[in-house]
């Protein structure tokens, strides 16, 4: 198998990264803070490329290949504003930390690929197809194995706090495969899903950073709340997504959560308005192990008969607005602004 050269650093800059975060008609303010975030990202990914070296050029290769899929850097983005927000004029203290959480995210990207068969991540060939299923494995292992080296420069309690999140993590995968296929699990079973293995390592990272910046017990609580909820919200609006995205934004092919059975909100919601005759074959088209493309696109048609698409997006805004408010006992600043717009834009992001 030939494998791929990872691409130039240079091939997305972190500024086009920050901006695309940011999201069109992002309020002038914001848009002044571009530079110090362009700036804290790229000292952050100096640490991950720094962890990224080893004797052996084929892992080496997988590594920096997976690092390159990182997309947005959402959460180093996340980390790096709310360590300003808190009042700090600097975020070096805080980049071994969000290097490690930037590892962790795609370790478990690695890994889902692996586990979902895809062929595809952000319009590129997935890890398991440039370089193998073995070779995937491992080097989601190593990427795991360089983050908690890195946490290991801070507190107890912060690396107690990422294992206990990486545990979640690792709950939230088996409490989704015990529901696959099964639409009578229902919406509770959904968020125990998302909340482990989306929202848990967000509000872990944050919560981290109000940590290390001498926040009050409060403020740590507020940031773990502002980042469990903006999870939520992503997470919900991710797999709304992925029925109703434009796949060549998302970089990957679209309903993949039906052909994998996987019961997400805007499914579960469908089913549950669903009557009759139209419910009696949404439940067994959902069931299929195999689907065919005739089956997902009647899935899809009778979802649009139904007006799940609109709860569940109005649902995805309600935990960005919860978001929102956990952030007021932070003082006013352009960062806690930023903290705001970006819970907001997880609710309402079109890719």
């Amino acid at each position: 198998m030939t494998v791929p050269a990872p691409p130039a650093p240079s091939e997305t800059s972190l500024e086009a990264l920050v901006s695309k975060t940011l999201g069109e008609g992002a309020p002038e303010n914001l848009i002044e803070l571009l530079p110090v975030l362009t700036q804290d990202l790229a000292e952050i990914d100096q640490r991950i490329q720094a962890m990224l070296r080893t004797t052996y050029p084929q892992l080496s290769d997988a590594a920096a290949y997976a690092c390159s899929h990182g997309g947005k850097r959402v959460r180093p983005l996340l980390m790096a504003a709310m360590a300003r927000a808190l009042g700090q004029s600097t975020t070096r203290p805080i980049h071994s930390l969000a290097a490690a959480f930037q590892l962790i995210h795609t370790a478990t990207l690695v890994h889902d690929d692996v586990i979902d068969h895809a062929e595809l991540r952000r319009g590129r060939p997935s890890m398991p197809r440039a370089f193998g299923l073995p070779s995937s494995i491992v080097t989601g292992d190593y990427l795991f194995v360089r983050a908690f080296e890195l946490a290991a420069d801070y507190s107890r309690s912060i690396i107690l706090r990422c294992g206990e999140s990486c545990a979640d993590l690792v709950e939230g995968e088996v409490l989704q495969e015990s529901g696959r296929f099964d639409l009578t699990m229902g919406p509770e079973h959904y968020f125990r899903v998302i909340e482990r293995k989306t929202a848990a390592i967000i509000a872990a990272a944050l919560a981290s950073v109000a940590e290390i910046s001498g926040a009050s017990t409060a403020a740590v609580a507020a940031a773990e709340s502002y980042g469990r909820a903006l999870g939520i919200a992503f997470q919900i609006r991710d797999d709304l997504l992925d029925l109703y995205g434009d796949s060549d934004l998302l970089g990957k092919p679209l309903y993949t959560d039906l052909r994998e059975g996987n019961p997400t909100l805007i499914s579960l919601e469908a089913y549950g308005e669903l009557r009759g005759p139209e419910k009696v074959e949404f439940e067994r088209l959902f069931g299929l192990r195999r689907k065919q493309p005739g089956d997902l696109l009647r899935l899809r048609a009778l979802t649009d008969r139904t007006g799940a698409a609109r709860r569940v997006a109005d649902e995805a805004t309600g935990w960005a607005e919860r978001a929102v408010r956990s952030l007021e006992p932070f003082p006013a600043s352009p960062f806690r602004t930023l903290l705001e717009w970006l819970a907001r834009g997880a609710a309402a992001r079109s890719f």
